[in-house]
């Protein structure tokens, strides 16, 4: 990681004196895994070459213009800075020598603009998926404080940080995300698919594929603005996961606010 990210704008900030103890922590990493296990399970495809090659990059959307600081999450009208387009560009010619077949975004517009110059590159129309949206979140649509969690009101949102009780449970974003991502490898067979998705989703589906603890600091994410999270298939088998930053000289240049 070449900078410190932003945050993904659906995060609270991190408690390191957090109670809860590695033993919760990893049976709600176990509970994700199983999500993710059941959705290979239901999307397992039919027979296949076991020695082809597919190649599905995981792309975060570029920089997204968010002056008032908001946990914007899922909400609409959210769009790419000026910043934000230059980094989708910069990764549109760094895959251009590659043989994308499909090209999926986020229903949310931030996903969209950052697909649109790798569309535009390969010739190719969108496929809007709403398994790779953001991850969902009780705070939307506020200005973070640390003083929102004095509210005695709020306390019930976040008493266990390990699935996490204020936002969309670890095994369901891995779930939705595994199948997504097996049925854009389906698609693209022997070739390569790019899917514009959002930091935790993409997280998410590295730390299952990787078998990491779900529960974890946000701030240590691997997953930068116009990051690449690539995932290689050989057959239906991952045999590699990789992570680029083809936008890293922006980064200096990139806002440190929440939801950038």
């Amino acid at each position: 990681m070449t900078e410190p990210m932003p945050d993904s704008g659906t995060d609270l900030p991190y408690d390191e004196t957090s109670p809860d103890s590695p033993a919760v922590a990893h049976s709600a990493a176990e509970e994700a895994a199983a999500g993710a296990r059941e959705a290979r399970a239901e999307h397992r495809a039919g027979a296949v070459d076991p020695t082809e090659r597919t190649v599905v990059h995981l792309m975060r959307h570029g920089e997204v213009h968010n002056p008032d600081r908001i946990l914007y999450g899922r909400l609409p009208d959210y769009h790419l800075s000026a910043l934000g387009r230059e980094m989708a560009d910069v990764v549109a010619e760094h895959l251009a020598d590659r043989d994308i077949a499909l090209v999926v975004h986020s229903p949310l517009e931030r996903t969209a603009e950052t697909a649109a110059p790798s569309l535009e590159r390969h010739g190719l129309t969108a496929v809007v998926d709403p398994r790779v949206i953001e991850a969902g979140n009780k705070f939307e649509g506020t200005r973070f404080r640390k003083r929102l969690l004095l509210d005695p009101r709020r306390w019930w949102w976040v008493r266990d940080p390990t699935k996490p009780t204020w936002g969309e449970h670890y095994r369901a974003i891995g779930k939705r995300m595994t199948a997504a991502i097996e049925d854009a490898r389906d698609h693209a067979r022997g070739r390569e698919a790019l899917v514009v998705s959002h930091q935790l989703p993409i997280w998410t589906m590295r730390s299952v594929l990787e078998r990491r603890s779900l529960w974890h600091d946000p701030r240590k994410r691997q997953c930068n603005l116009a990051s690449l999270t690539t995932v290689t298939f050989t057959g239906d088998e991952v045999t590699d996961v990789t992570y680029t930053e083809p936008a890293a000289h922006l980064y200096p240049h990139a806002a440190k606010t929440p939801g950038a």
